[in-house]
């Protein structure tokens, strides 16, 4: 996506009181105009959220602090054989660098671990590494290998990523310790999910191998948000493609232009049948999101 087309979209943010803008990817510190794009957003009267790898962010720490509100790295492993073994890449240190950077520039990131087969011994030490790095806080979510439609994934896509039946319970004994032994930091805030949330992943690897039900979704996300991609295409959420021509013009800078496509009616019927529970994506989400329409704020978005 270039400036052009954000600039595009003000008019419509602008209408439709939009407070949160996610520059997310791919990599979007690899955007040229990331920084423009930024800049025009927040002069817009926006906030922005940076959502990175972490592979530039040493490079673009000084920048991102003076234009980003809040920034987010996905970081799976504690260690650079761990890393390496999931990213395919030995970046483990430059990740680190990086989080450290933006810490020292006075923007602390969050850390965003997704749990899987090759680290989820690790929880635990995810934590320590947090407040080693600076880190304001850390979360967690599951792999997600029920959904063969997620983040643009093609038909053929396979995963054998997930916890197997002899791992899980290890995994509910590391559970117990987490819980033991970071009270404060639940508590706190500093890791993101209560005990009972993420117990939700635990259920979430034992329904994939059959042995239970998968947690129950509830999920408001495409009624407080959209997903914009960078040829313009727009869906309800990262986990379900949007209607065949839910697209941005690419000449339209009227104020309605977004909301014209977030109304058509294919989309709406979309988001009724999200909301109804119709959509089999949904029953198997790792990444529900329910916010109070009333009461929708910066921190409980980021």
């Amino acid at each position: 996506m270039d400036l052009a087309a954000v600039r595009r979209l003000l008019p419509s943010l602008a209408a439709m009181q939009t407070r949160l803008a996610l520059l997310s990817g791919g990599e979007p510190l690899l955007n040229p105009e990331w920084a423009s794009i930024a800049q025009t957003l927040r002069t817009a009267g926006l906030r922005v959220w940076l959502l990175t790898s972490g592979l530039a962010l040493a490079k673009h720490a000084r920048r991102a602090a003076e234009l980003i509100d809040a920034v987010t790295v996905s970081l799976d492993g504690t260690d650079r054989k761990t890393y390496a073994a999931i990213r395919g890449l030995d970046a483990f240190d430059k990740v680190c660098e990086g989080i450290r950077a933006a810490v020292d520039q006075g923007i602390a990131p969050g850390l965003r671990v997704t749990l899987q087969r090759e680290n989820f011994r690790q929880l635990p030490a995810f934590v320590r590494l947090a407040k080693d790095l600076g880190a304001r806080g850390v979360s967690f979510l599951a792999v997600d290998v029920a959904n063969p439609h997620a983040f643009g994934r093609t038909d053929d896509f396979v995963s054998d990523l997930a916890l197997r039946p002899e791992d899980l319970p290890a995994f509910e004994q590391i559970l117990d310790i987490l819980q033991k032994d970071h009270e404060e930091d639940f508590r706190s805030g500093f890791i993101a999910e209560s005990p009972q949330k993420l117990r939700r992943i635990l259920q979430y690897f034992r329904a994939v191998q059959g042995l239970a039900s998968y947690p129950t979704v509830r999920c408001n996300a495409p009624e407080i948000s959209a997903v914009v991609g960078a040829a313009g295409r727009v869906q309800p959420c990262f986990f379900i493609t949007g209607p065949a021509g839910a697209r941005l013009p690419r000449d339209d800078e009227s104020s309605d232009a977004f909301a014209q496509v977030l109304n058509r009616e294919d989309m709406a019927e979309l988001r009724a049948a999200i909301r109804t529970g119709a959509r089999a994506e949904c029953r198997t989400c790792v990444c529900s999101l329910w916010r109070d329409p009333g009461s929708v704020s910066w921190n409980a978005l980021s």
